[in-house]
């Protein structure tokens, strides 16, 4: 075995739903990050680790870069910017089917000083293999970077992007001890995976104007008692969350329930509350107790 180590951070980007997400999961084959058909479904930049022998890539899963109109949504913006401040390469990641337009913004806006991997995603809506090769080719020719095709939903040539990043990875100790997965305590994946439940459960505003605050974690010896606060702007949207007698907010608690137990590999007996706090997501002080930090 080479006592070469490989260390670094690898910075992912991309407009909202590119499938920046379902590509972090892809690579660390674990579900660690949320994903939705939704837009901004991601809110925080989230770590994830991924350690062989001799290399231990940080991958780091940004929102999607998107024009600011709530103080939350700098806040998303703000983590974009920490992240191009510590990245050795970054992997761009663009809709196949989205006009070559909407990268040209992004790249302008990032600015990229490091290697650049960039992925042509969701290849698979794609029948003809000709037409993914005319892209690739008119994306290698407009930015003068290497261009992969693939599908981070099914997996095609995601095994082809670790090999790149190990071009320029620096020779370095690993940052995290081996079997750490992410910089990120086990309340932020359960406030994360209640979340996913209600981007999937419900429509049209509803999951934007949602956040979800974990009050309690207990370990006790055969099960985990979590306490959890669903945060809306409104009355009215507490009402439609919680439907009819009850009932929708029962289905989203036995959803997410379901999630977290297969996440911790444990039982686990869950409480749902919902607040309203108007204007949460342009108040300071709340976005900070929500854990938007940046």
């Amino acid at each position: 075995m080479s006592d070469k180590f490989q260390s670094g951070f690898v910075n992912i980007f991309g407009a909202p739903n590119a499938g920046k997400s379902t590509l972090l999961n892809a690579l660390l084959g674990e579900q660690l990050v949320i994903t939705s058909h939704k837009v901004q479904t991601t809110r925080h930049r989230i770590l994830g680790i991924l350690t062989e022998d001799n290399y231990q890539v940080v991958f780091s899963d940004t929102p999607g870069i998107i024009e600011p109109k709530y103080k939350l949504h700098q806040k998303m913006m703000q983590q974009v910017k920490s992240a191009l401040e510590d990245a050795d390469v970054a992997i761009l990641m663009h809709d196949i089917s989205e006009p070559i337009e909407e990268l040209q913004k992004i790249t302008e806006t990032l600015k990229l000083e490091v290697p650049v991997l960039l992925l042509l995603n969701k290849i698979d809506t794609i029948k003809d293999k000709k037409q993914v090769e005319q892209r690739v080719n008119e994306y290698r020719d407009k930015f003068g970077i290497e261009v992969l095709p693939v599908s981070a939903k099914d997996k095609t040539n995601i095994d082809k992007v670790v090999p790149f990043i190990l071009k320029y990875l620096p020779e370095a100790p690993p940052y995290y001890p081996e079997g750490n997965m992410s910089d990120r305590p086990v309340r932020f994946f359960v406030s994360e995976l209640i979340r996913q439940q209600i981007y999937d459960m419900y429509h049209e505003e509803i999951p934007y104007h949602t956040a979800v605050l974990v009050q309690s974690f207990e370990e006790k010896p055969n099960i985990n008692v979590i306490k959890a606060d669903i945060v809306v702007s409104r009355e009215t949207q507490k009402v439609i969350l919680i439907g009819k007698g009850g009932s929708l907010i029962k289905e989203l608690g036995i959803r997410s329930r379901k999630a977290i137990e297969e996440f911790l590999q444990s039982k686990v007996h869950l409480e749902l509350f919902v607040k309203v706090r108007p204007k949460w997501r342009d108040n300071d002080t709340y976005l900070r107790e929500y854990g938007y930090n940046a």
